[in-house]
């Protein structure tokens, strides 16, 4: 009160003095109403895409003293108003760039200056752009994107490769992919969500070209607005679309001895009118060994248990995209969007089992053949309408989408007891066949709106929809060749399962600045669920609804243009997807049974991040900490089919020497995390990023009995020296340690790459070599369990040495076109999933 008395005081009285001045001096003339405003974008001068937080100030027309100045949005855009008519100067700058500045009049009202286009820092001289390139990591204040077209060694390869070398990611020797340590994420191509992703993440992955992958953009705090899955973050894929003017495209092949493809693209913008399209088909072949040795603990004894297999997959895939942009109209915008995605393959096992016990087992020695099949086709169209306003940030946004995802599943194999060595098919005892389909569509609904207020508060509501329809169909028959000479179907292990989710939700964020230095996002998101489920073997189901609070906030503390502090809370929420849910039993190894589990509740996860970005002229820094709790975790649980509290599934009878393998809501999960990352351009011709992942992983689980914790390290490195204008060499190393498990360890892993860029026919084509893991045959994925009834020590050989040859060709003048919204439906757990049914 003091304060408040002594400034009011204080005002009046210059106020007076000011009124004298003004009653003795000439009359001045009216100053020039300050109404003015600029409006804008800052772009990669290279790539066309947004800058996100670059600086821009406006300077007089002499003299480098700002007047006022802003940081441009997540998107590049930036405002500044309250603006004196006149000429000035605007300037750009982000730190890895060069800076830009333009002249630039402000009259009565906004005035829209376009784009601002920063060339690559190391390219930059004296306001000129030279040809140059972006950095193959770039570290921004909300994620690390890895710049996978500038990466010369993912030529030729799937999405699969390239996610291997982004920062924070980890990929094993089966495709399974982890963020951060965690299996608990979600992938977005485009800002949106693909049904193939989310049904079978390891799969699906193989059939997106690396050529056609421009960036990945991993994400660790997503805000509100995102759908509140994927309590490790956010992966969204950036693919290569969109021109500047006239027909461009390009065509490629590639081969090598563990995949081949071939890739094409075709694009054109024309007036109003913007197309975009690209095909795509290849395949992939992968061998393995597998070993495992299981003592199970039992009343009469112990019980060992020794497997081994030689394994291979191969498949093939075909994928399709096709876009079309039309803006009729200043502020108007229609995107169409469609992607085919199908894929098909099969793994063939040949899996010798001996079992030594003290009493009687069932199969105590056999061979098995088995051939799995497995196919998806995938199918999505999305519309939406864009409608933007004269104000800048204003924006309003209607999205639709329908999504087709079908699958099949199945088995056959031949088992010959008492064997060492398969036989003659008519000498099997015992065979089973096997074939499934998981039917599924989902539609969803969006819109979104954002209205700014000034320059630093913005306001973000939307609501969304989804309407989820999946299903598992399969039946198994049996043939005891001393029974019967023909196949029996086994009613008792027929699966008809359908399952119905329903969300909706809505959400509201408030950013606003506190001072020069301080940024807040605060906000919000509810979810309703409602979910169905029907067994009509058995004819039973249930139903169920909830609704759950999500609330999330960050605050972020410029202590220069160049170096910030960020603190951010969210809560999030894990749905189990069909994988999980889907009750069929898979008996392709009779001694480790699987199945899903549709009674799985959805997890609820508390995140806790604080991070420190900084930029020293090329190099950029990101540190951060941070804590995941999850309290009711889903996770992938193994018992013995003898102990008196495992749920067996219809037709699985009580054996000492067999496990169950399914999913269950039983443990509590916490996940203290340090980790670096480092971006460099050490000189012009060089790129270099690197950065150690250190976690400390604690699992209890009450109802198991089970606890586990301790620490996982992971490290990646990344560098490419562009030797000469036209010739770049490339390399890349991936290393973690063990991780806990509740039930055990996971595996450490390996991985390493190098390529060599030839460019050739006037920098139209290139001709890349790849080489991954050239030094050792295979990358043995150990695993371990341990329980109270059994413990096991499995080794998974990954044959991962490699080599490919690609070749590609580029026609017409690419570039990047405007940046359309997307449904992202990123709210389902299961994605890693591998397997069928």
């Amino acid at each position: 009160m003091k304060t408040s008395a002594f400034s009011l005081a204080t005002g009046l009285l210059l106020a007076g003095l000011a009124t004298m001045a003004a009653a003795q001096a000439p009359t001045p003339p009216a100053a020039p109403s300050a109404t003015g405003a600029l409006t804008g974008t800052v772009l990669d001068s290279l790539s066309r895409q947004p800058v996100a937080y670059a600086t821009v100030v406006l300077l007089p027309a002499t003299g480098d003293k700002p007047i006022t100045g802003v940081a441009a949005d997540d998107q590049g855009k930036f405002s500044l108003t309250k603006l004196a008519a006149g000429t000035f100067r605007l300037r750009a700058s982000y730190v890895g760039y060069g800076t830009r500045t333009r002249t630039v009049t402000v009259g009565v009202g906004a005035t829209e200056v376009g784009a601002l286009r920063l060339p690559v820092a190391a390219q930059a001289l004296a306001e000129a752009v030279i040809v140059g390139q972006r950095p193959v990591v770039e570290v921004r204040p909300d994620r690390i994107v890895y710049n996978a077209d500038q990466d010369a060694s993912n030529a030729g390869g799937t999405a699969q490769d390239v996610l291997r070398k982004a920062p924070l990611l980890a990929v094993d020797g089966d495709g399974n992919v982890k963020m951060r340590g965690s299996g608990n994420f979600k992938v977005l191509v485009n800002n949106k969500p693909s049904p193939t992703l989310a049904k079978n993440l390891a799969e699906a992955l193989k059939s997106i070209p690396a050529d056609q992958i421009k960036s990945v953009e991993v994400i660790t705090t997503p805000s509100a607005k995102y759908d509140g899955e994927g309590t490790a973050g956010i992966i969204n894929i950036i693919l290569k679309k969109g021109v500047d003017q006239g027909l461009n495209g390009r065509i490629g092949a590639s081969g090598g001895n563990r995949n081949y493809g071939l890739n094409s693209a075709l694009n054109f913008r024309k007036g109003k009118v913007n197309f975009t399209s690209s095909a795509n088909v290849g395949g992939w072949y992968n061998p393995g060994e597998f070993s495992r040795e299981r003592i199970n603990f039992t009343p009469a004894g112990n019980d060992t248990l020794r497997q081994r297999s030689n394994n291979s997959n191969k498949g093939n895939w075909t994928y399709g995209t096709v876009g079309l942009d039309y803006d009729p109209a200043e502020h108007h915008s229609f995107s169409l969007a469609g992607a085919v995605d199908g894929y098909r393959g099969s793994s063939t096992q040949n899996l010798f089992s001996q079992d030594k016990a003290s009493f009687p087992v069932s199969n105590p020695l056999y061979f098995r053949n088995t051939k799995s099949l497995f196919s998806g086709l995938n199918v999505e169209g999305t519309g939406t309408y864009t409608r933007t306003f004269a104000t800048a940030r204003k924006e309003w946004s209607v999205l639709g989408q329908y999504a087709l995802n079908n699958g099949t599943f199945g088995y056959d194999f031949d088992q010959y007891s008492n064997s060492y060595l398969p036989l003659e098919q008519s000498q099997a005892d015992y065979r089973e066949h096997s074939r499934g389909r998981t039917p599924g569509h989902e539609v969803t609904f969006q819109t979104d709106f954002t209205q700014p207020f000034g320059d630093k508060r913005t306001l973000e509501i939307g609501a969304k929809a989804i309407f989820r329809r999946t299903a598992s169909v399969a039946n198994v028959d049996t043939l005891y060749s001393a029974q019967s000479a023909d196949f029996t179907t086994s009613r008792r292990r027929a699966t008809d399962f359908s399952y119905a989710q329903d969300v909706q939700a809505a959400y509201a964020t408030y950013g606003f600045g506190v001072g020069k230095k301080v940024n807040i996002s605060l906000g919000g998101r509810v979810e309703r669920t409602s979910i169905a489920a029907d067994f009509r073997t058995n004819n039973s189901g249930f139903n169920r609804s909830y609704v759950t609070p999500l609330p999330n906030g960050n605050v972020r503390y410029a202590f220069s243009d160049a170096t910030s502090l960020r603190a951010a809370y969210s809560r999030r929420i894990t749905r189990p997807f069909i994988d999980y849910l889907n009750p069929f039993v898979d008996r392709s190894d009779a001694k480790n049974i699987n199945f899903g589990n549709p009674d799985l509740s959805p997890e609820l996860t508390d995140s806790y991040e604080l991070s420190y970005n900084t930029n020293i002229k090329t190099m950029s820094i990101n540190a951060s900490l941070s804590a995941r709790h999850t309290g009711n975790a889903i996770e992938q649980v193994r018992f013995l089919t003898t102990n008196p509290l495992t749920p067996l599934p219809p037709g699985v009878l009580p054996d000492p020497s067999v496990t169950v393998q399914t999913f269950a809501n039983v443990a509590a999960n916490t996940f203290y995390q340090f980790n670096v990352y480092l971006s460099a351009k050490p000189s012009p011709k060089w790129d270099l990023s690197a950065g150690p992942d250190v976690q400390y992983i604690v699992r209890r689980s009450p109802s198991l009995n089970a606890s586990n914790q301790g620490f996982m390290v992971g490290t990646n490195f990344n560098s490419s020296y562009k030797v000469t204008k036209t010739f770049t060499v490339q390399g890349f190393v991936y290393a973690s340690t063990r991780s806990p498990e509740i039930q055990g360890t996971g595996p450490a892993n390996l991985y390493y790459q190098m390529g060599v860029k030839k460019t050739v026919l006037k920098e139209k084509a290139d001709l890349v070599l790849n080489f991954g893991s050239p030094f050792n045959r295979y990358w043995p994925y150990r695993t371990t369990t341990n329980t109270q009834f059994f413990t096991e020590n499995s080794e998974n050989r990954s044959f991962q040495r490699s080599f490919r040859l690609s070749f590609a060709y580029r026609f017409g003048q690419a570039g990047q076109g405007k940046q359309r919204k997307a449904i992202e439906n990123n709210d389902t757990k299961g994605g890693n999933s591998q397997r069928g049914g």
